[in-house]
Formats: C-alpha cells, sequence, structure tokens
C-alpha cells in the first residue's frame, strides 16, 4: 500500500484496511483518497448508520468497499471488522462539545473505551498500525470532549509504552478545526446566508486554526508513513479570526454580512492549541509536522522522585493565536480552494 500521494517510500501489496467512523467527515474522505490507489485489495468502513453506509456505497461504487455496521464501543463489532486487516485510521469519535457537555459519559464510552476497543482488537490480529485521530482540543481541556481526546490519546500511548515489542505500532494525530466538515462553521455559514440571515458567531476576536480535509487525510498518511509507536503528529496551519472568516465566506457569496455576536458555547476556548509547552520542548520539526516522539520511561518511581527530567522549556505552546494569522482576504483564498466552496460559489454567481 502507498501511503503517500507523491512518493511510494512505504509500499505494501493488496493491503486491507478498517477505517472506523468511516461514514463521517474525514473517514468518507480518507475512504475515497484511499480508493485511488491500485494497492488497496479492500476498504472496511466501520459506523453506526445505516442511510450513511449506503450513500456513502452508491457513491465510492467499488467493489473493494466492504461495509460493517457496529460501534466501536462494542469489541465484538470492532474485533470482527479486524480480522485480516493490515492498517486501521481510528476516525471514530464524538466531537461536538456541546453535546459532549451535556452528555460527557457517552463521550468517554466512544473516544475512552471505544478507542481501547480498536488497539486492543489490532493487537489480537497482528495489525500494522493504528492511526488514532485527535484534536487541539485535547491539549489543555477545558470540555468533556477534549478531556475525553486527551484520554484518547493516552490510552494510545500506553499501549505503546506497555507493548515496546508489539508488532502494531500506535500513532496519534491532533489536527484543529477541518474546514467544511460535517458540524463545521462554514456550512453553518453558508446556509445563513442562503436564508438571508445574519451570521452567527461567538466571539470576534476567537481564533481557530484552519485546516482542509485533504490537508488532515495528509497528516494521517504522513502518521502511517514516519510514526514510531506513541508518536503524536501535528500539522502546521494557519489560523484566522471567527469574524474574519465569517466575513470571507460572505464575500466569496458575494454579500455584505450582518454579524450577530452570540457569545460563546458551552465549553468553547477563546484559542486552541496543537501542542503544549511541554510538548513543544520535545517536538521535532519535520518541515510541514511536528512530531512529538512518546515518553518511554518505566514505572519507576525513583525517575520522578529522585531524577525526574532536566531542563524543560520555559516556551509557549503552539496555538492559534501565535501560528500564522490570515486576514480577510488570505482566508478568502483559502476556503475558495475548498471543493465544496467552489460548488457554491458557483451557484452563488448563477
Amino acid at each position: 500500500m502507498c501511503l503517500t500521494v507523491d512518493s511510494a517510500t512505504v509500499t505494501h501489496a493488496a493491503s486491507s484496511i478498517l477505517v472506523t467512523g468511516g461514514t463521517g467527515s474525514f473517514g468518507s474522505t480518507v475512504a475515497r483518497h484511499l480508493l485511488e490507489r491500485d494497492t488497496v485489495s479492500e476498504l472496511r468502513i466501520l459506523s453506526r448508520d445505516e442511510a450513511k453506509q449506503d450513500d456513502l456505497r452508491r457513491h465510492l461504487a467499488d467493489a473493494r468497499a466492504r461495509f460493517y455496521v457496529g460501534d466501536v464501543r462494542d469489541y465484538h463489532s470492532v474485533d470482527e471488522a479486524s480480522r485480516g486487516v493490515d492498517y486501521v485510521f481510528h476516525a471514530a469519535a464524538l466531537k461536538q462539545v456541546p453535546s459532549c457537555e451535556f452528555f460527557p459519559q457517552q463521550a468517554v464510552a466512544t473516544n475512552v473505551h471505544g478507542t481501547d476497543n480498536v488497539i486492543r482488537a489490532a493487537d489480537a490480529h497482528g495489525i500494522k498500525s493504528v492511526v488514532c485521530l485527535s484534536t487541539d482540543k485535547a491539549v489543555y481541556p477545558i470540555n468533556a470532549m477534549g478531556i475525553s481526546k486527551a484520554m484518547m490519546e493516552k490510552v494510545a500511548q500506553a499501549y505503546a509504552r506497555n507493548n515496546p515489542d508489539s508488532g502494531t505500532v500506535v500513532s496519534v494525530t491532533r489536527y484543529g478545526n477541518v474546514m467544511y466538515s460535517r458540524g463545521s462553521v462554514i456550512p453553518l455559514f453558508v446556509e445563513q446566508i442562503r436564508q438571508g440571515k445574519p451570521l452567527s458567531i461567538t466571539d470576534p476576536g476567537m481564533t481557530r486554526f484552519l485546516m482542509s480535509l485533504g490537508e488532515s487525510v495528509e497528516l494521517v498518511q504522513y502518521a502511517f508513513e514516519n510514526a514510531s509507536p506513541g508518536d503524536i503528529f501535528v500539522r502546521k496551519a494557519p489560523a484566522s479570526t471567527i469574524e474574519d472568516l465569517a466575513k470571507a465566506v460572505a464575500r466569496l457569496m458575494g454579500v455584505k454580512p450582518e454579524i450577530r455576536v452570540i457569545g460563546s458555547r458551552h465549553g468553547e476556548k477563546r484559542y486552541e492549541s496543537l501542542l503544549s509547552v511541554e510538548e513543544m520542548a520535545k517536538a521535532e520539526d519535520m518541515g510541514d509536522y511536528f512530531r512529538v516522539p512518546l515518553d518511554g520511561r518505566s514505572l519507576d518511581y525513583t525517575l520522578y522522585t529522585d531524577e525526574g527530567e532536566k531542563g524543560l522549556d520555559r516556551g509557549v505552546d503552539y496555538n492559534s493565536d501565535n501560528t500564522e494569522q490570515l486576514d480577510v482576504e488570505q482566508v478568502m483564498d483559502v476556503v475558495a480552494a475548498l471543493p465544496e466552496m467552489k460548488q457554491v460559489i458557483a451557484e452563488a454567481r448563477r
């Protein structure tokens, strides 16, 4: 299987791949990218939603795609979908901040226990590599979704730490807001403009990273290509304020927006971090990416009480306020390149 778009440095013939949460925005994008490769012999998609599976089945129209109705919360369904698989993209998650605030136990069941099920099944079946998708909200988490994703990362890293001789490489990718993904703000702005409504924003100065679905897929592919057990990978990304993003979408659709400030929602931050101060001190700059290696020290308490770790950097984290900031014109360029927005712009100009 070739796991990079432009090179073939990692190639395995006739590979089978499982995508959990494969009918979501990210999972379905991964599925389309993978089926473009001749070396993918089978693509398994595990999700709970029969209707979305039927839609994706007809959209892909590829005999290599096999659909499994199941839930990562249920080990049996994960185990069944994992048999004979070479690689796993673990994208299944509860990821809406407000809903996780009201139902945190559900976030734990899917994001923490579900990830443990995926990793245990991968270990049981000798799967070569598992990439777990995380989020910027896992860094300094203040909401239930971020806390559950931070615990998901700990589950993945604990497996790597406790199983140093395992043939299954488990790694993590973190990314910020994925533009035009399901539940993201750009589709909301588009719908509000179409209905002639004001654009509702939480806080004009709130900043968020900007990443396309295609770029998020490349991040996961990069992890498959380069990961050592327990690694965390982050793609460098620009950011903008929510107000500038709203203005950019409106201008692309040819309207002058009326903006309504509604205040922050449950569990929202003014800005998001992709790497903590402590992680930045250890991170390896890979060009377009940061790699944070696993702290592989054993459970020897003298390492924490007598020795510890010297020379921690007292610098800054990597966040949506100190990364490259885009103005309205630059955000327009980024948003206009999205496939979904190209269609929206074309319709608005008819």
